[in-house]
């Protein structure tokens, strides 16, 4: 019997409002700043849940946190004065589970930045399919000009200011930019100490994942953000033919996505020929080794200088793991099969799109590509594989974590890895089937397969009252 298969119809376009805008920014009182990354990365939703007939009534819940929490707090520095802090947290969904999310240290957090990442965080859930909302935090600070005693205190402050907005089964942070595991150790020890449920319990250090693993941590949680772009890497690039063994690639940002992802990939046989950071770019079209140039940014704190110290011992021209200082323009410009933004958002504008050499841009950072860039790559058929895909390993190790420390047990590297993999690779396939049958880009395609899972969650459950 033959049967005839109907492709599904598309959506009547949308009416935009008189601003030429979505007409839910105008019913939601939003501004109108083109630079505003809150307002890109919710118009990006937006048109994701146009194209698959979303309700209304969710896509006015998902287009705004439902908590937005803002502290301020003194501490006291090692010189004796007290300097004021300003952390926040942001909640934005948790129909699907808990709200989850980092919490960064960095001069330039401000809230809508932090809204951002925190409506990321849901999608990004949501499409690897780990029952977990969307949360995100942050202090404004410069910890590199800060001692550990005096990040320590920082860090117990925040927690005695949001701790009644946090808990092991409500709203579990993890690292971020220039966070770590010793920095959630001291975040879970202190929540332990001031929580009135669970107080100074080992269940209470499950409010933070990303943990040491002598406190309740997992193995392989802090590779685990740049295992997961390998994985979406291993998964996609051969349908775009590009073979991992051989590939050239570009790093941005060599802290812990990049270094990690670069280093994975090494093993992998693919060569890494130029890296940028906040330091300075360096390049070697033999390949840079990534082992050795992590090496250096942990005790130099940026990649600037690694050609310098190459030179010194010899090793360069040897083994092909040397470097030359370029500018940035020319990091832009070296020719790779894929660029690895790994750094911090909205480094990849017009310009700087319009100056790539690459076939595919792996989105390794949290919206690391501004919706003009975008549009550049797409003008110039690069293909972007979006953060809310590719970034999606550290939080899914984090709910490896927490459901490890839920059980009282500890599972090996290699099931960690196995899991990772497996979460990774699915939601992968979740985003080309969307892109077939929707006939969009990829980072289209990866919300319409999160919010899809997002619908179905509403349409059970409902909205109270």
């Amino acid at each position: 019997m033959s049967r005839t298969v109907t492709k599904p119809s598309a959506p009547a376009p949308k009416q935009m409002g008189p601003k030429g805008r979505d007409p839910i920014f105008d019913e939601l009182g939003f501004t109108t700043d083109p630079d505003n990354l809150y307002l890109q990365t919710v118009g990006v939703m937006l048109h994701a849940a146009d194209l698959i007939g979303l309700p209304h009534r969710v896509k006015i819940i998902l287009t705004q946190p439902q908590s937005e929490i803002m502290v301020h707090f003194p501490v006291k520095m090692d010189d004796g004065h007290h300097r004021l802090f300003k952390g926040y947290r942001v909640q934005h969904n948790n129909a699907i589970g808990p709200y989850k999310g980092g919490i960064r240290y960095h001069p330039d957090v401000h809230l809508d930045d932090v809204k951002s990442l925190a409506l990321l965080m849901t999608f990004k859930c949501s499409l690897v399919r780990i029952p977990f909302g969307g949360g995100k935090g942050g202090i404004k600070c410069d910890p590199r000009a800060m001692s550990q005693e005096e990040v320590m205190r920082v860090t117990r402050r925040f927690v005695s200011a949001i701790y009644h907005y946090i808990g092991p089964d409500y709203d579990i942070p993890a690292p971020d930019v220039n966070t770590n595991a010793q920095i959630m150790a001291w975040f879970a020890d202190t929540y332990s100490s001031l929580a009135e449920s669970n107080k100074n319990s080992w269940d209470a250090m499950r409010v933070v994942t990303g943990k040491p693993v002598e406190v309740g941590g997992s193995l392989g949680r802090e590779k685990a953000t740049g295992q997961g772009v390998v994985d979406v890497l291993v998964e996609m690039l051969p349908a775009m033919g590009i073979t991992i063994e051989g590939m050239k690639y570009s790093v941005i940002g060599f802290g812990n996505v990049g270094s990690w992802t670069g280093r994975i990939l090494q093993k992998l046989g693919a060569r890494c020929v130029a890296v940028m950071d906040h330091t300075g770019s360096i390049r070697n079209d033999s390949g840079i080794d990534c082992e050795a140039l992590a090496q250096h940014v942990a005790k130099a704190g940026g990649v600037g200088g690694f050609e310098k110290v190459k030179a010194a011992t010899g090793a360069g021209k040897k083994n092909g793991s040397g470097a030359t200082a370029i500018s940035t323009e020319e990091f832009y410009k070296t020719a790779v099969d894929v660029c690895i933004p790994a750094a911090l958002e909205q480094m990849i504008k017009e310009k700087e799109a319009s100056w790539l050499n690459c076939k595919v841009v792996a989105e390794g950072a949290n919206a690391p590509t501004t919706p003009a860039g975008d549009r550049v790559l797409a003008k110039r058929g690069i293909e972007v594989l979006p953060a809310i895909l590719c970034n999606a390993g550290g939080v899914t190790v984090s709910y490896f974590e927490w459901i490890q420390n839920k059980a009282c047990e500890s599972w090996d590297v290699e099931r960690v890895d196995k899991e990772l993999n497996r979460h990774m690779v699915m939601a992968a396939r979740r985003t080309i089937l969307a892109r077939q049958k929707y006939e969009c880009d990829t980072r289209t395609a990866a919300y319409i397969a999160a919010l899809d899972n997002i619908a179905k969650v509403y349409a059970v459950r409902g909205i109270f009252p």
